[in-house]
């Protein structure tokens, strides 16, 4: 098995173009990752303690933290995914796939703003579980956070690689090994802050080609050109190829038996990968507490319009193109079911619509949705070794230097165990697609008592141990057994089938109602009173500050510029507002928007799909504002400062350091060290 492409299909670009892409731009922001941690380091003092590698300082602002998000939760399976989705369902699966992942992100919002508030020098989530139930029911929700990190990790590298190959023939093998090269040399060197700084690079370049896709599509292609062109070819398409489920067979309606089905297994399965990722968590914990609602609630809606438009763009482009002459694989009439589950929609309509600049176009697009999503996973399972593992249970008095040690020898030693691990589910026919389903039979057991941990003070430590475990046991008897009585057979094609999986993901949610109320009435309700959360401590970088010649204080987030009580005022105000705003788009993204021409079986029409397509562009102006300008205005005096450093550097005059002091040699704090 050499490659993931049918044999018929000559791929567009030669395995040099991909060699170069995949390790010659891994080490563009490898080394422009170190560079910029220099410059930090010298003009803002942020040196790499073991507090600045896994949470900022505290301190990244609403713009960054936004675009994070977002760049977070755009994995390869965000672009890939959801165009096959649109492929197989039409126009109802973009949205489907957008609304049911962007609602988490939005509920998201209030577990951050309560994890600052009552834990505010936390490291990671699980020293919050461990702080309020013990060593138990910390290992259970460490073991649910690695399987999340895993099986996150090994989506991207198995999406990501069907796709290079698919573009340039690399083998599947080495492209799981080059893809998170980079990534854990960078995230060596810069930590969360690497990934913060590169998420921003990668979003824009990923909104970019959405637009060069989109308005090729819907433009200025002379197969396509127009949404008249495009809603034409799809109603010829239904004829065709009608779809099973759909209203009138129409690929353009929201009525779609197999949409809503995928639907709940999409809102189940993402609710686990959030609230069970200590990414997203590390991200709230990083964020300086005015900017975690605003920079959630934004990198939500911003993150929507990805999904919808480029699926809506390039699966549907799919549809009409396939078949035509510039169609790879032509003159076959259909895509292979088993190349649309691989994800290779996106780049085959891409090839089809831009011949080679599509290919090109396509293996950025992946690249920066693998790297951007896999350095926020290695940081998360950074933080859990080095914290809730080496820190916690061998050496409780570790000092800075050895934190970082560890943190540095996680990323390297989870990014080459994750590449092995791909390259055994590739040779083991296990694709992008059936882990994207499988996701939320793992995970989603542990998502209501996570939540709970934070929001209710009466859960008991049985409850939070337990359910998790209880719920796994149930997801997978569910999810098997109904492969067996539906199919009669369970093999990876039957058992990543719909129903199935749906049964399995809806189990894993749910069951936790009955187990979280049945052991709290068994063993009784606690009362806690969120004390232990709060004194959680800081780690000791005096070791790191000293032997880089920088006075602690001086370092981002360790000189807190207002007081305890008023920050939790701040936080008290936000928890009321987030909780507000998280209900209300909920409802508008899940029931009041789609459900009505659900129920309607309105099948659209002309002028409908191309206000429909004029929605999406303009959401995705409103998120390239929200991710692509907002930051850099938001940080606009600390780039000019950086920028006045370097010259006064370069031109041998003296360099002011943030604090407005002045040195010849190295930083202000620097100088104060050493004098």
């Amino acid at each position: 098995m050499d490659s993931t492409a049918p044999p018929h299909y000559e791929p567009p670009l030669s395995q040099g173009f991909g060699y170069g892409i995949v390790l010659g731009l891994g080490a563009v922001f490898a080394g422009g990752m170190i560079l910029i941690t220099w410059l930090l380091k010298r003009y803002q003092n942020e040196v790499q303690t073991s507090e600045m590698f896994s949470t900022a300082g505290r301190t990244v602002k609403t713009g960054l933290v936004a675009s994070a998000v977002v760049s977070s939760w755009t994995w390869a399976a965000t672009l890939l995914q959801s165009s096959g989705i649109a492929y197989r369902y039409g126009v109802s699966g973009p949205f489907w796939y957008a609304s049911g992942a962007t609602v988490q992100i939005l509920l998201f919002a209030t577990l951050a703003i309560e994890l600052k508030r009552k834990a505010p020098n936390a490291h990671t989530f699980l020293e919050v579980i461990r702080a309020r139930y013990g060593t138990a029911t910390h290992l259970t929700f460490a073991v649910f956070g690695l399987f999340t990190n895993i099986l996150v990790t090994a989506m991207l590298l198995t999406g990501g690689s069907a796709v290079v190959t698919s573009l340039t023939g690399m083998r599947t093998e080495v492209a799981c090994f080059l893809l998170p090269l980079g990534v854990i040399v960078y995230t060596w060197f810069g930590g969360i802050k690497a990934t913060f700084l590169t998420d921003y690079v990668h979003t824009v370049v990923i909104l970019i080609i959405i637009f060069i896709f989109a308005f090729t599509t819907y433009a200025t292609s002379t197969i396509l050109g127009s949404p008249a062109k495009v809603y034409e070819l799809l109603v010829e398409k239904a004829i065709k190829y009608p779809v099973e489920g759909n209203a009138g067979g129409s690929y353009l309606t929201m009525r779609s038996t197999e949409g809503v089905m995928f639907f709940i297994i999409n809102i189940v399965g993402n609710f686990g990968t959030v609230f069970c990722d200590n990414g997203y968590y590390n991200k709230a914990i990083a964020a300086s507490p005015a900017s975690a609602l605003p920079g959630y609630v934004l990198g939500g809606l911003s993150w929507f319009a990805i999904p919808w438009l480029c699926a809506t763009t390039m699966g549907l482009a799919c549809l009409v193109l396939e078949g035509t002459p510039t169609f790879p694989g032509f003159p076959i009439a259909r895509m292979a079911d088993a190349d649309v589950t691989a994800g290779l929609v996106l780049p085959n309509a891409a090839v089809a619509l831009l011949g080679k600049g599509g290919a090109v176009c396509t293996l950025l697009l992946i690249f920066m949705a693998v790297t951007s999503a896999s350095s926020a996973e290695l940081v998360a399972v950074s933080s859990i070794f080095t914290y809730d593992v080496y820190q916690t249970y061998f050496n409780p008095k570790a000092t800075g230097k050895k934190l970082i040690m560890m943190s540095h020898l996680c990323v390297l030693v989870f990014g080459l165990a994750m590449a092995a691990f791909s390259v055994g589910l590739y040779h083991a026919g296990i694709s992008m697609g059936y882990l994207y389903l499988l996701m939320g039979v793992i995970v989603s057991s542990a998502v209501l008592p996570a939540a709970l941990t934070l929001l209710w003070k009466g859960q008991n430590v049985y409850a939070a141990a337990l359910s998790p475990i209880l719920g796994l046991a149930c997801s997978l008897v569910g999810w098997l057994v109904t492969t067996k009585v539906k199919y009669g057979i369970i093999t990876v094609d039957t058992s990543g089938k719909n129903i199935p999986m749906l049964v399995g993901n809806v189990v894993a949610l749910l069951s936790p109602c009955v187990f979280i109320p049945l052991l709290t009435l068994i063993f009784g309700m606690d009362s806690y009173d969120y004390a232990s959360m709060r004194a959680i401590r800081k780690a000791d970088d005096h070791d790191l500050a000293a032997e880089a010649h920088v006075d602690l204080s001086l370092i981002p987030g360790e000189n807190p510029r207002t007081t305890e009580e008023e920050e939790q005022r701040r936080l008290a105000r936000a928890a009321f507002i987030a909780r507000t705003t998280t209900v209300i788009m909920t409802l508008i993204l899940l029931v009041l928007w789609p459900f009505p021409m659900f129920g309607s079986r309105y099948v659209f029409s002309e002028k409908f799909f191309t206000g429909w397509v004029s929605v999406g562009i303009a959401w995705l102006f409103f998120s390239s504002l929200c991710v692509g300008v907002y930051p850099v205005w938001e940080g606009r005096s600390s780039i000019v400062h950086t920028g006045k450093c370097i010259w006064r550097d370069v031109a041998g005059a003296e360099v002011e350091g943030p604090a407005g002091a002045a040195s010849k040699e190295g930083s202000v704090s620097e100088k104060a060290v050493k004098n």
